[in-house]
C-alpha cells in the first residue's frame, strides 16, 4: 500500500493535503509533515495544504494554510489525513481531484477515497505518516520530522495512553534522527498562560458525576461566549479535566456552538466509538467525538454513555 501511494505521488504534478475541521496536533502535524515529505524528495511538484486555522497549534511551523483556486483540483492529486467521516473533512472540493487517497488510524467509518490506508494500531496519523516515508524509503527534512513527532506527542498523550506501542517508538526514532528541539514542541504544548490555568480551574467546578462511572461538563453558547476562548480549547482543551478522577471510567464534554453541540468521549476502560458513531461521529475506542444538534441529544449521548457501564 505504501508504494502504491507512492506512485500516486510520482504521477500527480500538483498535491492537494486536506484534513479534518477544528484540527489537532495530529491533523496539522500529519497535514505539515507529509507536506514536507513530498517537497523535499519532488521539489518539482506543487503541494499545497488547505483548511480551516488553528491558534492552538500555531507554532507548528509552516502550519498556515495555502488558498488556492478551485481550478487547482483539475487533474490533481488530493490527500485526506486524519479523517474517518465525510462531514469531518475540512474543505470538501477534495471531492473535485483527479484521484483521492485518504490515510487514517480512525476506525473505519465510510469509504470516500479511491485509495484508503487505514490502520488503526498507529497512535496516531503522523505515525502513519512516518511509517510510510519509512517503508517508501522517503527522505525527511526537519520541518517534517518535528511536525510529525509533535503530532505523535498529542494524540499519544505524551506516549501515556495505551495506544502507544513498540512501533510508536521506532517512527520517533526515525524522526529523532533530524535534528529539532523536542524543548520547542513541550513549551508551546504544556507551558500555559495564566488565563487557561484560571480557564481549567473553572471547567473543574464544572465536572457533575451520575450515579455511574461517568462525569459530564456541559457549556452553554453564553458561558463558551464569555470564556474568552476559541472553541477547540473549551471543547477538546477541557475534556480531560475529569481524565484522572478515581471511579470515572468515562468522561464527555459537551460544548455548545452556534451549530450544535461538540461532543468529546473519553474512556480508560469502554469502546465509547459505537455511541460516537451512532450519533454521526467516530474516533477511537477509547477517544471519540461527534457533534449533535441540542442538549435533549446530548444528554440521550450521556444515557447510551452510562448504559455502557451496565
Amino acid at each position: 500500500m505504501y508504494n502504491k501511494i507512492k506512485e500516486l505521488i510520482e504521477k500527480y504534478d500538483r498535491i492537494i493535503i486536506h484534513r479534518h475541521s477544528n484540527p489537532d496536533g495530529d491533523a496539522i502535524g500529519s497535514q505539515v509533515g507529509l507536506k514536507h515529505i513530498i517537497k523535499t524528495n519532488y521539489p518539482e511538484k506543487e503541494v499545497y495544504a488547505v483548511g480551516d486555522a488553528s491558534k492552538r497549534y500555531g507554532f507548528i511551523e509552516d502550519c498556515a494554510t495555502d488558498s488556492i483556486p478551485d481550478e487547482y483540483y483539475n487533474g490533481a492529486l488530493a490527500f485526506v489525513l486524519d479523517t474517518s467521516a465525510i462531514s469531518l473533512i475540512s474543505d470538501e472540493r477534495y471531492k473535485t481531484a483527479d484521484a483521492i487517497v485518504k490515510m487514517d488510524h480512525h476506525i473505519f467509518t465510510e469509504k470516500y477515497a479511491d485509495l484508503e490506508l487505514i490502520d488503526t494500531s498507529f497512535e496516531s496519523c503522523c505515525g502513519l505518516i512516518g511509517m510510510f516515508a519509512m517503508e517508501a524509503g522517503l527522505k525527511l527534512n526537519p520541518t517534517a520530522a518535528k511536525a510529525l513527532y509533535t503530532g505523535m506527542i498529542t494524540d499519544s498523550g505524551r506516549f501515556r495512553y495505551d495506544s502507544t506501542s513498540a512501533q510508536t517508538f521506532r517512527v520517533a526514532s526515525f524522526l529523532m534522527e533530524q535534528k529539532f528541539n523536542t524543548n520547542d514542541i513541550y513549551s508551546n504544548l504544556y507551558a500555559d498562560e495564566l488565563h487557561f490555568v484560571q480557564l481549567r480551574a473553572k471547567f473543574v467546578l464544572k465536572i457533575t458525576l451520575t450515579d455511574a462511572p461517568v462525569s459530564y461538563i456541559y457549556t452553554t453558547l453564553d458561558e463558551a461566549n464569555s470564556y474568552g476562548a476559541d472553541t477547540f480549547t473549551i471543547s477538546r482543551g477541557m475534556v480531560n479535566t475529569m481524565g484522572d478522577i478515581k471511579g470515572i471510567d468515562i468522561w464527555v464534554n459537551f460544548t455548545e456552538t452556534e451549530n450544535g453541540v461538540l461532543c468529546e468521549l473519553r474512556s480508560n476502560k469502554y469502546n465509547i466509538n459505537p455511541v460516537a458513531v451512532k450519533y454521526g461521529g467516530g474516533g477511537h475506542q477509547k477517544a471519540s467525538g461527534a457533534t449533535v444538534k441540542d442538549r435533549a441529544e446530548a444528554m440521550a449521548m450521556l444515557e447510551d454513555l452510562i448504559a455502557l457501564t451496565k
